[in-house]
């Protein structure tokens, strides 16, 4: 591709709202304990093995920091410390971490807690925890100096709790101010060379800049939750696709959201969709060559992902106090699905730590 075809000069991630937009303005993550995030893995660890698996709660620390913290106590390789995903740095976490252990005791971890860092729980297991390899999230936010009716949050709350909200990729994906997919166009157009680990950051906030936008035209549309002629239908909290035409049935449980439609992860191959679906895909994606076809020569594949994300258990609870009506939110989330797509339909959300890159 010739580095100087010009590019599309609009890469905003400002996408469309479900609801008509924020009801008002709020105050996010005004102290670590504010955002927390409990990570649930799909199995229990089993007690024995090479692997010794460790439940740690992280208070304003970075995913990887804490990865090589571990690596230099237990004395092993930073590539012997894994984990399921990264948390975000500006709040209060507890995620599994990993240490590979072969023939080797398990580590004196007393001199590792501090005040920002504490072991809950340890255990061996067989095998190494894998990126990915995680269940659900569930998340307790606490929103602070609410200038909204709480009738009407109530209200929009339930509307969530019924539809679900567009399943967008979080703006942390894009880097700050959208750095990352800025990066990403001028990588896939030849202007610069990166390292391996920038080079899958910036490929990822591309292929989820993508299907943003897709997913965003549906949702100007109005049809995001509706079952386009072609479309794969998917399951919440799994990778497996349908692909032929509903039934009755099916579209009762699309209906429940138990099942919801689907837009591209793009890639290499034939598109997984046809019809309608295609068609409307098309003709958002036909805007930008550059990242389409620079995804495509990466080798990535053709996937999909559910334009749906339903909040599951949603609870919440009115507090007053020093910074005026808060709003405390429970809920669980599937494995890649971000808790910000689910605040932005109902709250402008300020940070107080203003400055500081997302994990």
């Amino acid at each position: 591709m010739d580095a100087d075809v010009p590019m599309p000069a609009d890469y905003s991630i400002d996408w469309c709202y479900a609801f008509g937009g924020p009801l008002g303005n709020c105050l996010f993550k005004s102290c670590h304990d504010d955002f927390l995030v409990d990570e649930l893995l799909p199995f229990e660890p089993e007690g024995e093995g090479e692997h010794l698996f460790l439940l740690i709660e992280k208070k304003g620390e970075n995913t990887d920091w804490v990865a090589g913290l571990l690596a230099r106590h237990a004395g092993v390789r930073r590539q012997s410390v894994s984990y399921a995903g990264r948390k975000d740095r500006h709040g209060t976490t507890r995620q599994w971490f990993c240490v590979s252990l072969p023939g080797m005791a398990d580590p004196d971890w007393s001199g590792l807690e501090s005040s920002s860092i504490r072991i809950i729980r340890q255990a061996r297991h067989r095998k190494k925890l894998k990126t990915g390899v995680l269940k659900a999230n569930d998340f307790c936010i606490t929103l602070r100096n609410i200038d909204a009716e709480p009738a009407v949050v109530n209200a929009r709350l339930e509307q969530i709790s019924r539809e679900g909200v567009p399943n967008y990729f979080g703006e942390q994906r894009f880097g700050h101010h959208g750095r990352n997919i800025e990066k990403a166009v001028e990588m896939l157009a030849g202007k610069f060379r990166v390292q391996r680990n920038k080079r899958s950051v910036y490929l990822s906030a591309a292929r989820s800049w993508l299907f943003n936008r897709v997913l965003s035209e549906k949702v100007r549309e109005g049809v995001w939750n509706r079952y386009l002629s072609g479309d794969a239908l998917g399951f919440p909290d799994s990778n497996s696709l349908i692909f032929e035409a509903p039934d009755d049935a099916m579209m009762t449980r699309l209906d429940r959201g138990e099942l919801s439609p689907t837009s591209p992860l793009w890639g290499r191959g034939t598109s997984k969709v046809a019809d309608q679906a295609l068609a409307f895909e098309h003709s958002v994606t036909a805007g930008y060559p550059q990242l389409c076809d620079g995804l495509e020569r990466v080798g990535l594949l053709q996937e999909r992902r559910v334009n749906r994300l339903l909040p599951r258990q949603l609870t919440w609870l009115w507090e007053s106090g020093s910074k005026g009506n808060s709003l405390v939110l429970r809920f669980q989330l599937p494995k890649g699905c971000f808790a910000t797509s689910v605040l932005r339909e109902l709250f402008d959300c300020h940070e107080e730590q203003l400055g500081i890159i997302q994990d």
